[in-house]
């Protein structure tokens, strides 16, 4: 049952990136935070969050280009490391999520494909307000079907590959921590580079390096 509801969750959340609201909800932060409410551990859900916000911020949803679902990569990492308390939880449902969120990119672009067959011609005269309304519903069906079925596959792979390989995990806690925090550092660094670079950005890498040495002291 619980793998059910975090499927709808996760059709539900895809909706926000694109199809209803773009509320930011779908967001690696506010997706995490939900997610972890619902497994029962809202602390674990904000941290693995934001974590993959950072890891993620260097992706752009511009254009037709494809990217990262971040969305399905929250859930499902999220979900995937509540199930475990070892210390090589938390990195290795990072990194599945990370993976799961390419396949939940490649499925977006597959749904744009698809919805170039339902939407109906411009030039058919024929074309009224009911029949725009149905495609733009139906894609929006098959947007949360999306979701759903590559969050709760996700999760599902996910738990028995932790459940196999977190065991054999060699680091400690903190360590494991400090190995994910150097993979969010550098995409923070290549978003840096992005916007200008140290030069340019001089007060945001102070800022930023700031927040940093806080974080750890208080991690």
């Amino acid at each position: 049952m619980e793998l059910v509801l975090i499927a709808l969750l996760g059709g539900t959340l895809a909706l926000d990136a694109t199809s209803v609201g773009q509320f930011m909800l779908s967001r690696p932060l506010v997706a995490g935070a939900i997610t972890g409410w619902v497994v029962g551990d809202p602390v674990l859900g904000l941290t693995i969050g934001t974590l993959l916000e950072l890891y993620l911020l260097v992706s752009f949803p511009s254009g037709g280009a494809r990217f990262p679902e971040g969305t399905t990569a929250t859930v499902v990492a999220v979900a995937t490391a509540s199930v475990s308390t070892g210390p090589g939880a938390l990195p290795i449902a990072v990194a599945i999520g990370l993976l799961w969120g390419q396949l939940g990119g490649f499925s977006i672009t597959t749904l744009r494909k698809a919805n170039g067959f339902i939407v109906p011609e411009p030039t058919d005269a024929q074309v009224g307000a009911a029949r725009v309304a149905t495609a733009h519903l139906g894609a929006m069906g098959l947007d949360f079907l999306r979701g759903a079925l590559i969050s709760g596959l996700g999760v599902a792979v996910g738990r028995v590959a932790i459940g196999r390989v977190a065991s054999a995990w060699p680091l400690a806690r903190a360590d494991s921590f400090a190995l994910v925090l150097v993979g969010a550092a550098v995409s923070v660094g290549i978003l840096l580079h992005d916007l200008g670079g140290l030069r340019k950005r001089r007060t945001l890498f102070a800022a930023g390096l700031a927040l940093g040495i806080v974080g750890a002291r208080f991690l």
